[in-house]
């Protein structure tokens, strides 16, 4: 597969650069990002599709509010059990969607960051770079599950303490006052705790940015890897606010993901249409009463997979070239391969 940006175009970019690129790119090699992205596109909508149809059939809480309400009446201890249930349903499957979106963005990068040296690359050859991967990749996304986990236990913690703090006095009938300094704390609190969950899901997307694309193009254990993805992500490239690489990383991926949600919402809009159709939006418990036929459903949903199939890789050719700038500008990458370039064969 050939490229248009040759060894000569090596070199640090400005931001404006790596989001041009990244779409000079994208158009240039849709075709085999599509068919990179389409299987884990349509693997996931399996994924999500059985967990949401097994729960409509075996949980209460999608069943209507008569079907709820006698089981209510019957055995609430059971509705708590429904409530775990859908819960741990919806992180599982959360949990294998971001596993299944590393091992996208592994792939990818495997087959735009060698065409940006000048290297031949296949989707075939990127898929075998993936699958071969798959162990050292999967424990570091369990070791960067368990750091997220401390990290957000961290944030979150002071919230909760203020507001179970003004939890206990707002319970307080001796001063009205006292009460009403519980009810502060304890919004104060709420608030505070949000925001903590907040920072601690945005410092783990951005920690772990470019561990993928470190599986992809260097042979890394799993623990070197997480290590060697922080390192890259860490400090700062140039003076100034700017020049910190996590900001650089912030505005450039907020960048591309406010085109890929305004893109999904586009691709979604047949899927919304049917739902409103059939009083879904307006009304929650229709689902149960008036249930949307599969056989109308189903493609108006694979119009969305096809849809984000198509513009998801724009995300993930940006993260690789972003991996890719980052070792231009910390080890002189571009000079390295001119060098090499350079060098008579033996």
């Amino acid at each position: 597969m050939s490229s248009p940006t040759s060894i000569k175009d090596l070199r640090p970019l400005a931001l404006g650069e790596l989001i041009d690129r990244s779409a000079t790119f994208w158009r240039a090699h849709l075709k085999p990002l599509f068919m990179l992205c389409f299987g884990f596109e349509l693997i996931n909508y399996i994924l999500s599709k059985g967990v949401i149809v097994a729960l409509e059939r075996s949980n209460a809480l999608f069943q209507g509010q008569e079907e709820l309400q006698s089981r209510m009446e019957g055995d609430p201890t059971s509705v708590l059990g429904d409530v775990s249930v859908m819960m741990l349903a919806s992180i599982g499957l959360w949990f294998v969607l971001v596993w299944s979106y590393w091992l996208a963005t592994l792939v990818v990068a495997r087959y735009v960051v060698p065409i940006q040296l000048g290297e031949p690359a296949s989707p075939a050859e990127s898929l075998r770079r993936g699958l071969s991967r798959l162990g050292s990749l999967t424990g570091a996304y369990l070791l960067s599950n368990l750091w997220g986990l401390g990290v957000s236990l961290l944030l979150v913690l002071p919230g909760a303490i203020l507001a179970g703090v003004g939890a206990l006095m707002g319970r307080s009938t001796s001063s009205s006052g006292v009460a009403l300094l519980g009810v502060l704390l304890l919004a104060g609190g709420m608030i505070l705790g949000l925001l903590g969950a907040l920072a601690a899901l945005l410092w783990y997307f951005l920690r772990f940015a470019l561990l993928a694309q470190v599986f992809a193009m260097e042979d890394l254990p799993a623990t070197r890897a997480f290590r060697r993805s922080g390192e890259l992500i860490s400090g700062r490239v140039q003076p100034g606010f700017m020049g910190r690489v996590k900001v650089r990383a912030m505005i450039l991926f907020t960048a591309i993901f406010g085109i890929l949600i305004a893109v999904s919402f586009t691709f979604s809009l047949p899927a919304w249409i049917v739902r409103m159709a059939y009083g879904h939006l307006t009304d929650p418990s229709a689902a149960a009463t008036n249930p949307i036929p599969q056989l109308l459903l189903v493609p108006v949903e694979l119009f969305q997979v096809v849809g984000q199939s198509l513009f998801t890789p724009l995300a993930l050719v940006f993260s690789a070239m972003f991996y890719l700038d980052m070792r231009v500008r910390r080890e002189g990458l571009d000079l390295e391969r001119r060098l090499d370039s350079l060098r008579p064969a033996a």
